[in-house]
């Protein structure tokens, strides 16, 4: 999990960087491009289990659902402090465990429900509707959390059956001509200056979906989800010395409250389960 917050993070850097050129559907398509030139080159191992094509509908699923929620998070990168898409992002747990109940019929206790609750006081705090603070772009951050809950419980299930690597592979193969379709809606000139930041794009990508996978294979989704929320301060640091962002201590408190909603409701259910 730790390496994978270094990786999103410099995905987010290099996808912010590249959209100032290109279109936000190049941004994903030259992500998914630079992964591709990777799984090539490692993917070899992988041939006897992708040949399989083992859950490949539910491959589908999880991968139309997580490209349409990066496309929306993309854009909050694009329009927002990188440390307020990271602490509205950390909405996810909530939907994680929502969608956890529903499909793993994983267990939906009054810690995780009152965990729901502080978690939207949170994204309050945040956005601070009623004060002329929200931006829009907050809303599609928020749509965007949800679908990576529901992608990342997806994942979750996959790697009951298949491995993070063919998971990662089967990610780039899906998101691909996808994001080749959208980007020709929308086709601007490439430079070569640009091919920097679709290498951080792209590998971080790679490396922070490979890492997290693995991680979901090792915890419950509950549990590795909060500790995510390190990338709010890393985010942060990022912003403030690469875009002269200003560190907003109210993002701060509202991601403070939505980590510890969910660290209080993690705890509650383990002593639960050793009881």
């Amino acid at each position: 999990m730790g390496l994978s917050m270094v990786a999103f993070v410099g995905m987010s850097v290099g996808s912010r960087e590249l959209a100032a050129t290109l279109s936000i559907q190049q941004v994903l398509f030259f992500r998914a491009l630079i992964g591709l030139f990777v799984i090539l080159m490692f993917g070899r191992v992988l041939l006897p289990e992708l040949r399989d094509r083992k859950l490949i509908r539910l491959h589908f699923l999880r991968n139309i659902v997580h490209f349409f929620a990066q496309y929306l998070w993309t854009i909050g990168v694009v329009l927002l402090p990188l440390a307020s898409v990271f602490a509205l992002e950390f909405t996810m747990p909530i939907w994680v465990a929502f969608f956890a109940f529903l499909l793993l019929k994983e267990r939906l206790t009054t810690a995780r429900l009152m965990a729901t609750v502080a978690g939207f006081i949170g994204v309050l705090v945040i956005v601070r509707p009623g004060i002329g603070m929200v931006d829009p772009a907050a809303g599609l951050v928020l749509v965007a959390a949800a679908g990576y809950g529901l992608s990342l419980v997806f994942v979750k299930q996959l790697t009951r059956h298949v491995s993070p690597g063919a998971i990662v592979v089967w990610m780039i193969l899906i998101q691909l001509p996808l994001g080749f379709l959208a980007s020709l809606t929308d086709w601007r000139a490439v430079h070569l200056t640009d091919i920097p930041w679709m290498l951080l794009a792209g590998l971080g990508a790679l490396a922070a979906h490979y890492c997290q996978a693995q991680a979901l294979k090792r915890l419950d989704a509950s549990v590795v989800m909060p500790i995510d929320f390190l990338r709010v301060p890393m985010a942060a640091i990022v912003g403030y010395y690469a875009y002269a962002e200003a560190i907003d201590l109210w993002v701060f408190l509202g991601g403070g409250i939505i980590l510890f909603s969910n660290y209080q409701a993690v705890m509650t259910e383990r002593r639960l389960a050793m009881t």
